[in-house]
């Protein structure tokens, strides 16, 4: 196809798009009868999230095949650079839904729930509910006397100890990643697969901890889905980033990976890397915010 700016390359009719959201509708649909109890919900999440996995995996060899050969030409290449770009905003506005959620319920919900505001008619309903953060117990708990029942209430996750942990680790895989960037600029290939290898490593220490203190916080605070908003909340957020955590890290173990075995990437061409490490940042980016707000000055 032709434009101003030379050839636009466009590649042959594809039934990727088709399988990738059959995969995409079987993955939620299977979370969504797993969380309900449904036997067939696992079965159901892992053969979709295989059949994606499968779609990614053969359309982006696809996409490499492509700019290998040299047919992705600037104007191709600048329209990847808008769709990654396009991309990583419905990200943040997917988060920044989240957090709007959790600074309503905060500064909102909780408070009217109270008897606070225009929605003081609440003390009649919920007379022995206390409005308070962390909100551990519902009001119907709170009004049958069941906050003795639920393990650990009182005990939300503090910001010290694995959380910190894991800041100061997923801060410093950002840095490490910008030094290899700069290494793959330079053209300083054995400093590129030092940098992103130590980023990828640390992605991967960042899950496995998280994964301790989702086990700490079940088994030892009581912290779970049902306890209260507060615990709804914390495991939505958390997990959601721990989800992106584990995308991004296997972006990059991915861009790791054809560097060392294949050899890709140059110090002018090299976007595929440079995506992915956009994603890692704003991932690190997202962290913050939830270290900020959920843990620190949500405990």
């Amino acid at each position: 196809m032709a434009s101003e700016q030379g050839t636009y390359y466009v590649p042959e009719q594809s039934k990727l798009p088709i399988f990738a959201s059959l995969g995409l509708f079987l993955t939620v649909f299977g979370a969504a009868n797993w969380m309900n109890g449904n036997e067939t919900g696992p079965s159901i999440f892992f053969c979709g999230s295989l059949l994606f996995a499968f779609v990614l995996w053969t359309w982006f060899s696809t996409v490499i095949s492509e700019n290998m050969a040299g047919l992705n030409d600037a104007q191709v290449k600048r329209s990847y650079v808008w769709g990654m770009g396009w991309f990583i905003f419905s990200e943040v506005m997917f988060f920044a839904a989240f957090f709007g959620a959790l600074y309503y319920i905060r500064a909102f919900s909780v408070p009217w729930l109270g008897g606070e505001g225009d929605r003081g008619s609440s003390n009649m309903l919920w007379g022995n509910f206390e409005a308070a953060w962390p909100l551990l117990t519902t009001p119907d708990m709170a009004l049958n006397g069941e906050a003795a029942l639920v393990k650990g209430a009182g005990q939300p996750m503090g910001w010290q100890g694995l959380p910190l942990y894991n800041t100061i680790i997923l801060l410093t895989s950002s840095v490490t990643v910008h030094f290899a960037h700069d290494a793959l600029k330079a053209d300083k290939r054995k400093a590129f697969n030092y940098w992103l290898g130590a980023s990828v490593l640390m992605g991967i220490v960042f899950l496995i901890l998280q994964v301790e203190e989702y086990i700490h916080a079940y088994q030892e605070l009581g912290l779970t889905l049902e306890t209260g908003v507060y615990g709804t909340t914390f495991f939505m957020l958390t997990g959601f980033h721990g989800a992106h955590v584990t995308l991004g890290t296997f972006m990059l173990l991915v861009m790791w990976l054809r560097s060392v075995f294949k050899g890709h990437f140059k110090s002018d061409d090299h976007f595929g890397f440079e995506a992915a490490s956009w994603y890692w940042h704003f991932v690190d980016v997202v962290w913050v915010g939830l270290f900020i707000f959920v843990y620190v000055l949500g405990s």
